[in-house]
């Protein structure tokens, strides 16, 4: 089985190869996101413990949390499910997963450090590797410069200068994400106005159907008593007419 290790504090990772057996069996029947003890791989992990994050059957499928089997199983999955993609708007598929327990038949296994050796492990703690990006969101840059809403973000941007393949240096930084400006603010503003002016228009619009129906209304019941009071009429002048015959 191989073995992929993960130091998210130092940006390492290993790679090892483990066919022992018996050095395998205390990784058997263990689920995903539960905490093993690094002795449980070579003396070398004394004292580190790492926390299990994934892996992979022999025919590449990956494990997935949740399904408590250590087979593989098939799942109808939809949009926002892991270990599928959707194509089409609305697409529903059946796809084979494996399950979160580990069992014989994984040949990958991820673990991630969760506590730190004392004495460093040689490829994994012994180094840090710097982070090659900076944060892109404002306000996880005002974290990490420890900045207040006063402070400029765009001045603490992290950039890197490389050398592209016409052999010219260039320099690149990412775009600031929910970075609040004056023109953002001035647009939330005017989505504000407009927002409220819809609902006065609405009211007004409103009132003045209310009135065109109600004056309808009053339209039709004068028609109305008109004609009753020409049928009255006609029905008099008929009585009066038959009388004096």
């Amino acid at each position: 089985m191989k073995i992929n290790i993960a130091c998210p504090s130092t940006g390492m990772q290993k790679v090892m190869e483990i066919d022992d057996e018996k050095r395998l069996q205390n990784l058997y029947e263990r689920r995903m996101a539960q905490e093993i003890d690094g002795s449980i791989l070579g003396e070398e992990f004394e004292g580190c413990i790492m926390r299990i994050s994934g892996g992979n059957d022999k025919q590449g499928f990956p494990m997935r949390q949740g399904v408590l089997t250590n087979t593989r199983v098939r799942l109808l999955m939809k949009k926002g499910d892991k270990c599928y993609r959707q194509r089409r708007s609305g697409e529903r598929k059946r796809k084979s997963v494996r399950g979160c327990i580990v069992g014989h038949d994984i040949s990958v296994l991820n673990l991630v450090v969760t506590q730190v050796p004392d004495t460093p492990i040689p490829g994994l703690t012994d180094e840090t590797i710097p982070r090659r990006l900076g944060p892109k969101r404002a306000n996880n840059i005002r974290k990490l410069f420890n900045l207040t809403k006063e402070d400029d973000v765009r001045k603490y941007v992290i950039s890197r200068t490389f050398t592209n393949k016409k052999g010219k240096t260039q320099r690149k930084s990412p775009k600031i994400q929910r970075l609040v400006t004056p023109l953002t603010l001035q647009r939330k503003r005017a989505r504000k106005a407009e927002k409220l002016n819809s609902i006065l228009r609405n009211k007004e619009e409103a009132a003045a159907y209310k009135k065109l129906v109600a004056q309808r209304l009053a339209e039709q019941r004068e028609a109305r008593r008109s004609l009753i009071s020409k049928r009255r009429s006609t029905r008099k002048s008929a009585k009066i007419a038959a009388g004096q015959k």
